[in-house]
């Protein structure tokens, strides 16, 4: 069991079919936007989340957090996967105003979903947890609400919950520590050599790593949202530093925001996907457990 988890009961919940359909939400000069929606059958209403893949923000797409996305559906939530611009079509902050785009469209079809409108939550993976946390702390940016959705002027993107799955909390200082695992030699994830091109990729200057850092954003009191977290992730993770996950987690604590932390201990990056891991389906529980929770 992961040293920071209560030991609770799992309530029962009746297992739901779903179905599964690819939906266009946006396009951007003739190029569609799509959404994966994953819609259990019954009357509902149900909860809704979002779904970021990850990717370094450079890779990946809507198919990529399969397991995260039916395992939800089947437990009786709503989710919608998304695509969003990346590089090199468009960097930061372009995917940020398709995520926030989505959101809006989201709420305003929760009628035909099955779904209420504030009952909608983020989950995110790696660099797509990172963008849910921004996407919520900053739901009326300017930035990110730029394109304006017909007929419902009246709706933001504010979200009631998000769920972190081994987020890049800080891209500047993590792309900090992976140069420096570069630079040190020896041993270390194959990642790292990846992860440093796509964060130019994706922010192209440092002062958009920070900027965009959740935890800076924190640090310098900006005025943000600040819906429940949960957190998830290995503590021998070194592509997601830990002491980045320490500093965002006292941060928004600090600032009164509430932060379920399930850190597993002996398990490193990626460890939800592992087979082997017996941390992967207790993990897995605890999400759809503080999802139910906070949107049920």
């Amino acid at each position: 069991m992961p040293a920071s988890a209560a030991v609770k009961p799992t309530p029962s919940r009746t297992a739901h079919e779903f179905t599964v359909d690819d939906v266009q939400y946006l396009s951007h000069g003739g190029s569609p936007l799509l959404l994966r929606l994953f819609k259990p059958k019954g009357a509902g209403p149900f909860p809704v989340m979002i779904d970021l893949h990850g990717g370094a923000w450079c890779g990946q797409d809507r198919t990529s957090d399969a397991m995260f996305n039916e395992a939800l559906a089947k437990s009786g939530v709503v989710v919608a996967a998304l695509d969003f611009r990346m590089p090199p079509v468009a960097g930061y902050p372009a995917s940020l105003t398709d995520i926030n785009y989505a959101t809006r469209w989201l709420k305003a079809r929760a009628g035909e979903l099955r779904a209420r409108a504030d009952r909608v939550g983020m989950i995110g993976i790696s660099s797509g947890a990172h963008q849910a946390m921004l996407a919520a702390m900053r739901p009326r940016d300017k930035r990110y609400a730029a394109i304006p959705l017909a007929g419902h002027t009246g709706l933001d993107a504010t979200v009631a919950a998000v769920v972190m799955v081994w987020p890049v909390i800080d891209p500047l200082r993590r792309f900090h520590h992976a140069k420096r695992l570069q630079a040190a030699g020896g041993k270390y994830p194959e990642q790292i050599d990846r992860v440093i091109p796509l964060h130019t990729k994706f922010w192209a200057t440092e002062e958009a790593m920070e900027e965009g850092n959740p935890v800076g954003i924190l640090d310098r009191g900006e005025a943000v949202e600040m819906p429940p977290v949960l957190y998830v992730q290995g503590a021998n993770d070194v592509v997601h530093p830990k002491v980045d996950l320490e500093r965002f987690v006292a941060s928004y604590r600090k600032r009164g925001g509430e932060v379920d932390l399930a850190l597993y201990e002996g398990e490193a990056e990626g460890f939800i996907r592992n087979p082997a891991s017996k941390a992967a389906p207790l993990a897995m529980q605890r999400i759809i457990d503080f999802v139910h929770a906070r949107l049920g």
